[in-house]
């Protein structure tokens, strides 16, 4: 059998979903091939869409136009935002989801959307033609298409570990792809091996809950998509333990049963959510370790053990487990497990995550060597929408580093590569002030829109918000009498009183005033959101800082915008060092700016390319 279509997106986690749902909501027929149909858009780990900027690069998904940050709000059950005390650079919204309830809401979208066409099968073979495209599934079926996104998670040849245990399977015991993998080392592309693990789910039955401390969510608080009318009600508890010597002690008289220590796992796992025992072993001087005990689902008994991953025998998992405050009952219902899994190395791709290699193959999340939902996510909607946009032979979106996480994202991957499974981190954005969860709608919505990905309904969201912050930015300058009012004002809020009238602006620049204390107290933004207000007042107290990362952003353009020719030979020009170009052969970098960013490529050099360039482009205009 062969059928034809627009394009194809193999596999459907939460890359392979935005991927599709972009395609399909920019008109082109789409088919969606996934392993199970109930494994759709599913929290193989642990159910929250979370910190570490991850929060950031899902209301970036939202704002482009993407699905995730919808479906994170209407299946929350707990909802806060980390990094309270400090400032707004590193402040990232967390929500704990129902695992079945995500699942189930995420699947209805991608059933119930024009053009878009489910299916379960097993993609087994690529077939790269002139003018096509072509998909072979396990039972022979052949899916014809002009664009191919592969999203295939860490299903790639897989297999989990537990112990001595190892089986041939997905996560959760879903079957893996067996042959793909295969097919993409005959067409050229390197492949790495990677690892990752999730805990043990226990029954809440079972658990000494009076024992543990609570973590509770907060009310009336920013979503994570922009359309989301009504606040997420926290429904669930969270709780907070720790490993003992004893847990530890347990760890150490057993690592040579623990197949990440002893060498039987030959992945490379992720350096910033280690096993257990990695960590007992790497901070051997810590005498405990944070666990947190999180719902899986309002529909289940099942909770997740944050901090617990392992792929030690169940045996000895037991007694980790029975060694913790609080769980010295419990009932393991999941063991815990690793897993090992086939991906592509990034440095294959363009910053349109199209192939180097191939036209018209894009790769997106897991498959990329990232670690993650979110992250996959962001990459999902950027293949969906360059695919898109190559079937209507137009420029592809690329995203800097300045407009986004997921342009450091994708910049970070493509650019210097990954010998580990990438994560989403502050530290990796130059321009995280700038970059907030707040003001992703402001950054993102129009190029969403540009592309054809933001309906009506969304940016009718965006521009009231947008003219409410113009109005509201208009009253900043208003003057505040110098009367009795605005001295106990200043008194009753542990701030020196002005000796005469004072700017709105200059009032709310005070440390202990903020926009909605003077609101409360003068009534000057009553008509406002609370949206507009808390992004107003951001934009107030860090002006300065603001303006300097503005000035930066503005300076780094200068080599963003340079653009490398595909075709431009570096062995051809002198004045690079061969070390010099070897990595830039190699990585083919886009712009100057990307070939800056290049492990081992000096500020020297890029000057002498920057001057290389230009002769380039000097004899190209002559001729």
């Amino acid at each position: 059998m062969r059928e034809f279509y627009e394009a194809i997106v193999i596999g459907a986690g939460h890359a392979g979903c935005e991927s599709a749902l972009a395609l399909a909501r920019k008109g082109h027929k789409t088919l969606l091939l996934t392993l199970s149909l109930d494994a759709v858009a599913f929290l193989a780990c642990n159910p929250s869409i979370k910190k570490k900027k991850k929060g950031q690069l899902v209301s970036e998904v939202d704002a482009l136009g993407g699905q995730m940050g919808i479906i994170a709000d209407k299946t929350a059950i707990q909802i806060k935002m980390l990094n309270r005390g400090r400032g707004p650079a590193v402040q990232s919204l967390r929500a704990q989801a129902d695992k079945n309830l995500y699942h189930q809401e995420m699947k209805k979208v991608v059933e119930s959307c024009p053009n878009l066409f489910l299916k379960q099968a097993e993609a087994e073979e690529i077939k790269l033609l002139k003018s096509k495209k072509i998909v072979k599934t396990a039972v022979g079926d052949e899916y014809e298409a002009k664009v191919i996104v592969l999203a295939t998670g860490v299903y790639l040849d897989s297999r989990i570990i537990i112990g001595k245990y190892k089986e041939n399977v997905g996560p959760n015991g879903f079957k893996n792809a067996k042959k793909l993998s295969d097919s993409l080392r005959k067409l050229g592309y390197k492949l790495l091996r990677f690892k990752t693990g999730t805990p043990a789910r226990i029954n809440a039955r079972s658990i000494k809950f009076e024992e543990l401390e609570e973590q509770l969510g907060e009310e009336n608080i920013q979503p994570f998509s922009f359309v989301t009318k009504k606040s997420i009600k926290n429904k669930a508890k969270c709780y907070l333990t720790y490993t003992n010597v004893k847990t530890h002690e347990i760890i150490k008289q057993n690592l040579d049963k623990a197949p990440a220590i002893s060498g039987e796992i030959t992945g490379i796992g992720p350096r910033y959510c280690p096993s257990i025992e990695t960590k007992i072993v790497r901070f051997a001087d810590k005498d405990r370790h944070q666990l947190f005990l999180e719902p899986e689902s309002l529909s289940t008994k099942e909770f997740y053990i944050q901090g617990f991953s392992t792929s030690m025998p169940t045996y000895i998992q037991k007694d980790m487990i029975h060694s913790v405050k609080g769980l010295e009952d419990a009932e393991i219902m999941r063991d815990s497990y690793a897993i090992e899994y086939d991906c592509i190395d990034p440095q294959q791709l363009k910053l349109s995550l199209e192939s180097k290699l191939h036209d018209g193959l894009f790769f997106a999340g897991q498959i990329n060597g990232t670690s993650g939902y979110e992250e996959a996510a962001a990459q999902g909607i950027i293949a969906g929408i360059n695919a898109a946009l190559k079937l209507e032979n137009k420029s592809p979106l690329v995203l800097s580093r300045a407009d986004g996480y997921i342009g450091v994202l994708i910049d970070d991957i493509i650019t210097k590569g990954t010998n580990e499974p990438y994560r989403m981190m502050t530290s990796r954005a130059e321009y995280r002030l700038s970059l907030r969860q707040d003001n992703a709608d402001l950054r993102l919505t129009e190029k969403g829109r540009a592309v054809g990905l933001v309906d009506d309904s969304r940016y009718k969201i965006f521009k009231k918000k947008k003219a409410g912050l113009e109005k509201a930015s208009k009253i900043l300058n208003n003057k505040l009498s110098y009367d009795e009012k605005l001295l106990n004002f200043f008194i009753k809020n542990n701030e020196t009183p002005p000796k005469n009238s004072i700017s709105v602006k200059e009032a709310v620049k005070r440390s202990n005033i903020d926009i909605f204390k003077i609101n409360a107290e003068f009534g000057l933004f009553d008509e406002f959101s609370y949206d507009v207000l808390s992004e107003l007042n951001l934009i107030v107290k860090f002006e300065g800082y603001l303006k300097q990362q503005s000035e930066d952003i503005e300076k780094a353009k200068k080599t963003e915008n340079v653009e490398i020719p595909p075709n431009f030979d570096y062995s051809k020009h002198h004045g690079l060092k061969i070390e010099t170009i070897q990595k830039l052969t190699q990585v083919k970098p886009e712009n100057l700016g990307q070939a800056s960013r290049i492990s081992g490529v000096s500020p020297a050099d890029i000057a002498v390319l920057s001057v290389l360039l230009k002769k380039f482009k000097e004899k190209k205009d002559e001729r």
